[in-house]
């Protein structure tokens, strides 16, 4: 039994799980019913009995489609019992404004549970290294937790490392933090680390694969861009030369989303595709000399959007703000940077 309202997203999963349709075609069928008047639904229905034609579905397709699906309807079944709620491209609740920088790739449907006001919060998405050293894994926990206090929604990735550390700071902290899946959302456990600390009403699970896929690299890939598009600003704690966390850097900066990243001693050389960020358009991230933290000064201009954005580095001014990269001084790092180390 299909819930009153949802026929449209169960007809567009349907849509989405036929042999050579994706999110694309999905979305110009979606805009061919609405310039029609119709809704996904009804199209369906009028195609059924003969009162509607399709260019956008192979004779194949339009069988693959109309036959009954036990394993569809079980899902589905399954996305009910969970409170797991579909938004639908083009709806009101289905947050176009960010998902569409992802123009062709956007998702025609999104599988969300938990809090859906945390997509309209400030939000800080973090990324990085899943064997992140120790002084990393400190880095990613200091500057979520110090945001997750201040009230901004702390998004990642759900793996172990980098993700895991700033999840669990977020919640820790009292805060909010939204999980982005590199799988179906059927497929969500609570991994232990967050048993302690989760709760719904500070929580949003978010997927945009289909609700049984596994996990594959080419879908974490894709997952790193949904985390940038739903951040208002990023942090990479620690990225190798090539890979996931460097690929996300990079689609950070060509979307213009402001990108930190912090180089310190002690960094693996795993490590080394931060300095390639930074060369290319990536802001140091550095610590305060006050308290011995990151200064987070200019992450907060962004993404509380100050009409007065600051210099990331003011070497010479003498106030409370007065910091250093995380490097122990910053002469050190200065002399790395000029050798190229």
């Amino acid at each position: 039994m299909i819930q009153k309202g949802y026929q449209e997203a169960y007809w567009i999963l349907r849509l989405l799980n036929v042999s050579g349709i994706g999110n694309a075609k999905v979305k110009k069928i979606l805009d061919d019913c609405r310039s029609k008047g119709l809704s996904i639904s009804e199209f369906i229905e009028r195609i059924m009995r003969g009162a509607e034609k399709t260019n956008f579905l192979k004779p194949a397709q339009l069988t693959e489609l109309l036959n009954e699906s036990r394993l569809i309807d079980e899902q589905w079944k399954e996305l009910q019992e969970g409170d797991i709620k579909p938004l639908i491209f083009g709806s009101d609740n289905y947050p176009a404004h960010k998902m569409c920088t992802l123009n062709n790739k956007t998702p025609a449907l999104l599988f969300v549970k938990g809090n859906l006001g945390l997509l309209d919060k400030p939000s800080l998405g973090f990324c990085g290294s899943r064997k992140a050293s120790e002084k990393g894994l400190k880095t990613a926990w200091d500057c979520a937790d110090q945001m997750a206090r201040k009230g901004v929604n702390i998004v990642s990735g759900y793996a172990s490392g980098v993700d895991m550390t700033t999840h669990k700071a977020a919640l820790e902290a009292g805060g909010s933090t939204t999980i982005v899946l590199a799988e179906g959302i059927l497929n969500f456990k609570i991994k232990k680390a967050l048993k302690e600390f989760f709760d719904e009403k500070r929580v949003l699970v978010l997927s945009e694969f289909l609700p049984k896929l596994p996990w594959s690299v080419r879908n974490a890939m894709q997952r790193n861009s949904t985390i940038c598009v739903l951040s208002d600003a990023m942090v990479l704690i620690e990225a190798e030369e090539k890979g996931g966390s460097i690929s996300a850097g990079r689609t950070c900066l060509a979307m213009q989303r402001p990108l930190f990243a912090p180089v310190y001693r002690g960094m693996p050389k795993l490590a080394s595709g931060n300095r390639i960020l930074l060369d290319i358009g990536a802001l140091e991230l550095k610590k305060s000399r006050k308290t011995d933290r990151a200064n987070l000064i200019q992450v907060e201009d962004i993404l509380f959007r100050r009409k007065e954005v600051r210099e990331c580095y003011e070497p010479e001014v003498d106030s409370d703000r007065e910091q250093l990269t995380l490097f122990e001084n910053a002469a050190d790092y200065k002399n790395q940077r000029d050798k190229g180390d």
